[in-house]
């Protein structure tokens, strides 16, 4: 494997890749260290150093993960990624209810630039709704800071701090876009493990503290930091291996001959991934369960203040709220995004069938079917890797900001990201005869 990153970079084509995406990874990292205009940077500092550590695993906390560090730095990059992220997720499942996308879907390279367009403007207006949230959650002491960090509240800071957001995140979708385009791996994904690897060190000061003795009192045994290494190598593992998961159903080409020349015969297989919806599914029941806990916590009566604080993060009716969210998109992203009749009626126009399945409505609901099957699987997997940091949090009292290592979506990111950038540079070196990342074989893509 080491000899593979020393090739990448006797490739010139590689080398200026890798260099470019480095570059453009470091300039996004900027914008989680630059503060907003009209906060006090020195009162933010102190409280993070007084603070540091005790992330309870909220909404906030996770926001802060995927942003780097740049909410608890009041950075121009808050909002990070994600508005984009989920402004595409909009569009696409637009795209199969509404007639019109469906048809900018089918109009080739014009259609889906003009898709991207809308994707863009949709990002324009959530980054603006948020900022402006943000704002005033600033001004009103709801964030991690108390109120005193805006030195001058108002209109004027709310609509400052609301285009200056917007701009940070249209820098980082400007970004992610380079990295695509000239860089190494795709780079709206690329961006987001970065921020997630970065708060990395801090995760292992945090856990090295765990284990040091307070007052003459060891509260976590040493025995314990074995089980957690062995826990997260395994965990990491699993991950990996599910991830790659693959159902292969065979296809068979009939031969046709056209004049003198053969077409068809050809033996290949249909790969079915395991975690097809990949990590879609955790994103949205985040995003749904974030609210119901807040609006009835809002309400009058006492009653829904009770259901408001048992939907609270962390406990038992959430996490059973939150896996059976998880199952439910999982089946919910494959419906939307699986299509098994079209995928019947292209076999049959080019002549292919899986042996022993009848072409048409038959191999439609096979490959149903057998999607449905798999789903379950991956669906499952999910919902554990997803409670698992929430569990290891009430159960041991570790912080968030650890347990978020050991799996959620963190981990699901950082493990995919990391898969697809490692295939993209050993098709580099393959296609100049050098030796890839594995001496025997290659690594297994989602698509062949």
């Amino acid at each position: 494997m080491l000899s593979a990153f020393v090739n990448s970079f006797k490739i010139q084509e590689l080398r200026q890749r890798i260099l470019f995406t480095l570059g453009v990874v470091f300039l996004s990292r900027l914008l989680s260290s630059i503060p907003i205009a009209g906060v006090d940077y020195g009162m933010i500092t102190n409280y993070i150093k007084s603070s540091a550590g005790q992330g309870t695993g909220g909404f906030l906390d996770m926001f802060n993960l995927f942003s780097g560090g740049a909410v608890e730095n009041c950075a121009v990059g808050a909002l990070g990624i994600m508005p984009y992220i989920s402004a595409s997720i909009i569009i696409q499942l637009m795209t199969a209810v509404v007639p019109t996308l469906e048809k900018l879907v089918r109009e080739g390279e014009s259609g889906r630039a003009k898709i991207t367009q809308y994707t863009r403007y949709l990002t324009v207006v959530l980054c603006a709704f948020q900022g402006f949230l943000i704002a005033r959650a600033l001004e009103a002491g709801q964030l991690y800071f108390p109120a005193e960090v805006v030195r001058i509240p108002g209109l004027g800071f709310q609509l400052l701090t609301a285009m200056t957001l917007v701009t940070g995140t249209l820098m980082l979708m400007w970004f992610g876009e380079q990295i695509t385009e000239r860089g190494i791996g795709n780079g709206v994904s690329m961006i987001i493990t970065v921020n997630i690897v970065s708060r990395m060190p801090s995760a292992v000061s945090a856990m090295i503290n765990m284990f040091k003795p307070v007052d003459g009192v060891q509260r976590h045994s040493f025995f314990m930091a074995a089980v957690l290494l062995i826990m997260v190598l395994a965990v990491i593992a699993l991950v990996i291996a599910v991830t790659q998961a693959q159902q292969k159903i065979p296809v068979q080409y009939a031969k046709r001959v056209v004049g003198r020349k053969v077409y068809g015969g050809q033996h290949t297989f249909m790969p079915l991934r395991v975690n097809y919806a990949g990590v879609m599914p955790i994103i949205f029941a985040q995003a749904i369960l974030m609210f119901p806990a807040k609006i009835f916590s809002m309400m009058p009566w006492p009653a829904a203040k009770q259901i408001g604080a048992a939907l609270g993060y962390g406990t038992v009716p959430y996490m059973i709220s939150f896996g059976l969210m998880i199952l439910f998109f999982s089946y919910f992203w494959v419906a939307t995004q699986f299509n098994p009749v079209q995928i019947a009626d292209d076999l049959k126009k080019y002549g292919g069938y899986i042996p022993g399945i009848r072409p048409g409505t038959s191999t439609a609901e096979f490959l149903d079917r057998t999607m449905t099957r798999i789903t379950l699987a991956g669906a499952v997997f999910l919902t554990l890797i997803a409670v698992l940091p929430t569990i290891m949090g009430n159960q041991f009292s570790i912080p968030y900001m650890i347990s978020s290592f050991f799996g959620g979506t963190s981990l699901l990111i950082i493990v995919g990201v990391m898969l697809d950038t490692m295939r993209q540079i050993e098709s580099h070196l393959l296609m100049r005869h050098y030796d890839g990342f594995l001496k025997k074989g290659k690594l297994k893509s989602g698509r062949r």
